[in-house]
């Protein structure tokens, strides 16, 4: 098995819930009560690991974790009160818009005060900042575009072909050297990181697994298919200009050709993306289910709220000097595959 295939180690556990989960995962013990997740923390290290660790097994699974641990349906009941103590924080706490036209409007608008994690590095982050976003950001982008195309079987007409389009771009257009995550993997090849899937998953802190684990939520249900839709077209709406900012900081700091090309193929592929989702994907869906308006709204307004809480957790660390991930980065260079 190749390098970029295997997959990772099962990681040390951060409390009760994931070490009972890794323990179970692993052969060496029993699974957690599922009420246990009613008192846990929901955006916690503890529930949000325990949580990631479910939904790795319908990726890549883990080393040594039998694959018919997928379906297990123990583990499912447990995954299942996990995702509901998730799931209705999300609901309780994220500042909904009145409509998904304010919603989507809201995306097409640049924050005037220049805030956000993209402006920190584009004019203060040095390499050592631009290694850590790219680690932590390794959960999400070596899988980019995988958990969106669960929606596509949900998907009927236009929104399914237009899904279809811009997923065959994330996919490289059918060149497995222009796929997404193969880029991604090259620019931490140029930041010298190590590009094995998950080698980095102990590094990032419940604020990062809680923005991967989103897309694997919605991706994972059909009920909450509006909810996906909605994370990709903040995903994509957004991607624009917070690329062209990145890749402004790649250049600025000398991070090498693929750390910079990855940022100026989102640049414009989004730029093009943006409108193929607005109209075509949302339009399409809405033409077919109107009902799901609201439901596209959330999994916008969801995604915005866990980015800000991981921007906040960033900013907060590198303005003060310190690092932001739990765990030291390792020296050695990336592996190839």
């Amino acid at each position: 098995m190749t390098h970029h295939l295997r997959g990772p180690q099962l990681p040390p556990s951060r409390g009760p819930l994931s070490a009972a989960v890794t323990g179970y995962l692993g052969g060496t013990g029993p699974l957690p009560r599922p009420a246990a997740a009613e008192e846990a923390d929901p955006y916690g290290d503890d529930l949000q690991l325990a949580l990631y660790l479910c939904y790795e097994l319908h990726y890549r699974g883990f080393a040594g974790v039998d694959p018919e641990r997928e379906w297990d349906p123990e583990l499912l009941r447990v995954r299942g009160a996990l995702e509901q103590r998730f799931l209705s924080a999300l609901r309780a706490d994220t500042p909904v818009h009145d409509s998904l036209d304010e919603a989507l409007g809201a995306l097409l608008v640049e924050p005037v005060d220049g805030t956000g994690v993209s402006h920190f590095l584009r004019d203060e982050g040095e390499l050592w900042h631009l290694r850590e976003y790219a680690a932590l950001r390794s959960l999400y982008h070596l899988k980019e575009a995988d958990p969106h195309a669960w929606v596509l079987p949900r998907l009927w007409g236009r929104a399914k072909a237009a899904m279809a389009a811009v997923e065959f771009d994330e996919f490289g257009g059918g060149r497995a050297e222009r796929v997404h995550a193969r880029l991604f993997a090259d620019l931490m090849t140029d930041l010298g990181l190590d590009t094995a899937y998950g080698r980095h998953l102990d590094a990032a802190p419940a604020q990062m697994l809680a923005v991967v684990n989103l897309m694997s939520l919605f991706g994972l249900h059909r009920a909450l298919r509006g909810a996906l839709v909605g994370h990709f077209a903040e995903v994509e709406i957004t991607s624009s200009p917070g690329s062209r900012r990145l890749a402004e900081a790649m250049r600025r700091n000398g991070a090498g050709p693929a750390a910079e090309f990855f940022y100026n193929e989102h640049v414009e592929a989004d730029a093009v993306h943006e409108q193929v989702v607005r109209r075509d994907v949302i339009g399409g869906l809405l033409e077919e289910e109107p009902e799901l308006a609201g439901d596209i709204a959330f999994g916008i307004d969801a995604t915005e709220y866990l980015e800000d809480r991981l921007a906040r957790r960033l900013l907060s660390d590198w303005r003060a000097g310190r690092s932001s991930l739990r765990t030291a980065l390792s020296s050695e260079m990336a592996h190839t595959s």
